[in-house]
């Protein structure tokens, strides 16, 4: 081992390690578990998480029975455990962070990352002024530069225990909620035959939630007909096109919910009405519009582009990116999320720029509209912010070019890039055009898109059709010069037949988006007000994985890109109480967890309420027969070892 005065670097796991390690001073000295550099700095890491919580039984040996007796159960006092198949780096880790002089914390840059170093801080017993001088490096680019760069920029790590508490919190309220309402439904589920456990999170359990419900609503779904009406309009000169019947207030009891007109007879009488009439144009807008371009990503809208794009599920693109990061460093950090830039950054746009133009080769035809394409690199968008840029910012291409890029690789890293580069396209601009037309009392409606610059859509090659068109694409025909006043003739109208369509099953892409767009669901108005865009089901580290634990527990299945609930699922859904199933609760932490790690909150907060809680809920789970789960789930056999044999 080493011996005198170091700094010691303790990264979030050996790559990240490696990467700060090759900007250090050479030559290098590679130990077990740690590399040192010539002037005495060195370089350690963890695994991935180090420790873990105790399991019940660590608190009382009586808790390793399953028993609504002990139920809530709730630690005084929270113990960790070292994770066996890591100790041996732990164990390095206590003889380095002992020997040196100065600390510094290179975890991830999100609140995962900085408290899974954290907690091997204090568990090693770091105390006093070692402690309090202990710096926080962020690394969002493994290539040398940027490394470099993050090393040049160390901060206090003080000024990050906000941060590190809101994990620490959902660590322990995560293992409150679930361990106890795991054991009480399980238990309740034996009693009908269920064989095995019914697992119940914070998380895990609202979002199967959302899938069953939306399950029964398309169960439930009877199509019903509707009936649109569309005159065809023809000028003076010839010119003709199309316009839609608006039904009026007098029509009301003929129409849905959605304003969908039922009464086949009615449209028909309106078509008959209109029909070889004068028409009289009432209104007219034409509005100048201006899209600015979608921000670079974050994990999760990454995720839902590629489901959509390309049919990956969440964790594949995860794993996609976590090597085009660690492995290719041709990405920045993956786990991110936000969606903004440093203002610093954008001195590397002419880099990043000559790096995709190098890279585009293997990006086939998105490659070509690339290198095809003028960009403004001296453009500065408003994803330049720092403002809304802290521990990690958006994920962007990084400087690095590759030979080696191909199939989904080479498709997820095509999407990074034309987000990245749209930054330094004009906004997209087109007029928005309305008619409104009288014709024999009834009014009429036709809409068109006028394209004035395609901008940034330029190098979008899948669209899918922008708000103002309808299923009939009236926004893409071309109106005539119109002016109010002008009259018109109404040629034959047509009735269209249509049926209303049940909601549409889930797939990763919109299951995802509703995990991030959680306001849509929360049935509590008032909390729906308080939620903000980063409110959400689980984080971007944590959502690919929690969709994946279902399938594993046999709660979800998936047919090609549809995602369905199980009947265990299903069953164990009905089971429980709304509070569990609906992501209102969900929802109001993550937000206490956001304020918390912002320093507007504190850890009490979310845990005394919990507590609470999670007594009423036991005793409500005790007057629970879970009738729908009865003779389901498979029960987990392990093999008898023969007489004889040694245990390996």
């Amino acid at each position: 081992m080493i011996i005198g005065s170091m700094r010691l670097f303790i990264a979030e796991k050996p790559s990240l390690g490696r990467a700060i390690a090759d900007v250090l001073p050479k030559p290098h000295k590679k130990g077990d578990g740690y590399i040192s550099a010539a002037n005495g700095d060195t370089v350690s890491w963890c695994i991935g998480h180090l420790l873990e919580q105790q399991q019940p039984e660590a608190y009382d040996p009586v808790f390793k029975k399953w028993s609504h007796e002990h139920l809530p159960i709730i630690p005084q006092q929270w113990k960790l455990t070292v994770k066996k198949q890591t100790a041996k780096q732990l164990g390095v880790l206590r003889t380095l962070i002992k020997q040196a002089e100065q600390l510094v914390h290179a975890g991830d840059p999100d609140r995962e990352g900085q408290l899974l170093v954290d907690e091997v801080i204090n568990f090693l017993g770091v105390t006093g002024a070692k402690k309090s001088s202990i710096q926080r490096c962020l690394i969002n680019d493994l290539n040398p530069s940027a490394v470099k760069q993050s090393i040049s920029k160390l901060r206090s790590n003080r000024e990050f225990i906000p941060l590190s508490t809101s994990a620490l919190a959902r660590s322990r309220a995560d293992w409150l909620y679930g361990i106890n309402l795991t054991r009480a439904y399980t238990l309740q589920g034996q009693k009908v035959g269920y064989k095995g456990v019914l697992s119940v999170g914070r998380v895990q359990t609202p979002l199967l939630g959302l899938v069953v419900r939306r399950d029964k609503a398309i169960d439930a779904f009877v199509s019903k007909a509707f009936y649109e009406v569309w005159a065809d309009l023809e000028t003076n000169n010839g010119e003709n096109f199309k316009a839609k019947w608006q039904p009026s207030e007098q029509c009301a009891k003929y129409l849905d919910d959605q304003g969908r007109n039922l009464s086949q007879a009615l449209a028909q009488n309106v078509a008959g009405r209109v029909s070889q009439q004068p028409a009289l144009v009432k209104s007219l807008k034409r509005e100048h519009k201006k899209q600015a371009p979608p921000l670079p990503y974050n994990l999760s809208s990454l995720q839902i582009d590629a489901s959509k794009a390309f049919g990956l599920s969440a964790q594949q693109v995860l794993d996609i990116c976590q090597g085009l990061y660690e492995r290719y460093k041709l990405i920045t950090y993956p786990r991110s999320d936000s969606r903004y830039l440093p203002l610093s950054h954008f001195g590397q746009a002419k880099k990043v720029h000559s790096a995709i133009l190098s890279n585009s080769q293997h990006l086939g035809q998105q490659g070509h509209v690339f290198s095809q394409t003028q960009f403004d690199l001296k453009y500065k968008s408003k994803a330049w912010n720092d403002k809304k840029v802290d521990a990690h910012h958006a994920i962007i291409p990084t400087e690095k070019t590759s030979n080696h890029l191909s199939g989904n690789d080479a498709k997820v890293y095509a999407l990074i890039c034309r987000n990245y580069l749209a930054q330094f396209l004009t906004h997209h601009e087109y007029y928005a055009v309305r008619v409104e037309v009288e014709i024999a009392a009834g009014l009429f409606v036709a809409v068109a898109k006028e394209l004035i610059n395609e901008g940034w859509r330029c190098i979008f090659l899948s669209r899918s059709k922008t708000s103002n068109q309808d299923d009939n694409s009236e926004a893409t025909q071309l109106l005539p010069r119109l002016d109010i006043g002008q009259v018109l003739k109404s040629l034959q109208a047509e009735v269209l037949e249509k049926n209303t369509s049940p909601p549409k099953a889930y797939t990763d892409g919109s299951l995802l988006a509703a995990m991030t767009g959680i306001s849509a669901h929360v049935s509590d108005p008032q909390l729906r007000k308080v939620l903000r865009e980063t409110d959400g089901l689980g984080t971007e580290a944590t959502r690919a994985g929690i969709i994946e634990l279902l399938f594993t527990r046999g709660f979800l299945s998936r047919t090609g890109k549809t995602i369905t609930s199980t009947a265990s699922g299903r069953g164990l859904i009905e089971a429980l109480p709304d509070v569990a199933t609906y992501p209102d609760m969900t929802a109001r932490w993550e937000s206490e967890l956001s304020a918390i790690s912002e320093g507007k909150s504190q850890y009490k907060k979310l845990m005394c309420p919990l507590e609470v809680q999670l007594k009423e809920l036991i005793a409500q789970s005790r007057e629970v027969l879970p009738k729908g789960l009865t003779g389901l789930g498979k029960q987990r056999f392990t093999k008898k070892r023969k007489s004889g044999t040694k245990r390996k």
